[in-house]
């Protein structure tokens, strides 16, 4: 079953992501390297995205999710899927997903982003993500993570999260 490390720009999805790789042997996907190059251009000049502009990137990273696993590899993926219906998405073109939701205050996920130079998310669009954010709910698989520790603790709970499911019978 994929992971999804999801979140809102600046949670430390990317960062995360490789590193749950790398922990559980699995293959790291950027969904951002997915989006059209009119996604990125939107998002550059601080637009924000549509549901239009965004279903068919998440059709895009499901379909990355699929390739992995049929190639018997674990796919740990980076990507917003910020509302419940772009979860859907990726769980309609991707199959069962586990997610891990990374959560922070304002504050921090600003504070992040501000000093952040190499993206091409600006910090004028933190606000409409964080509106749009919808935390998983009751019979969505996956677990919150705070981001408000080192790298290697949200990672060490992420892969304890997603084993405990394991372990019990969720995945």
């Amino acid at each position: 079953m994929p992971i999804v490390v999801m979140g809102v720009s600046g949670s430390g999805k990317s960062t995360v992501a490789a590193a749950l790789a790398v922990t559980l042997g699995g293959v790291y996907l950027d969904a951002d390297d997915l989006h059209p190059a009119e996604n990125v251009a939107k998002m550059s000049a601080g637009t924000p995205l549509t549901d239009e502009d965004r279903m068919p990137w998440l059709r895009a990273v499901g379909e990355a999710m699929v390739r992995e696993t049929s190639r018997g590899r674990l796919a740990v993926v980076a990507c917003s899927a910020l509302r419940r219906r772009y979860r859907d998405v990726l769980r309609e073109t991707g199959g069962d997903v586990f997610f891990i939701a990374l959560e922070g205050s304002a504050e921090l996920l600003t504070e992040r982003i501000t000093v952040r130079t190499e993206h091409f998310m600006p910090p004028t669009l933190l606000a409409s993500q964080l509106a749009l954010l919808e935390p998983l709910e009751a019979d969505e698989r996956g677990a919150a993570v705070s981001i408000d520790a080192p790298v290697d603790r949200i990672v060490a709970e992420a892969r304890d999260r997603w084993a405990d499911a394991e372990k019990s019978g969720i995945l």
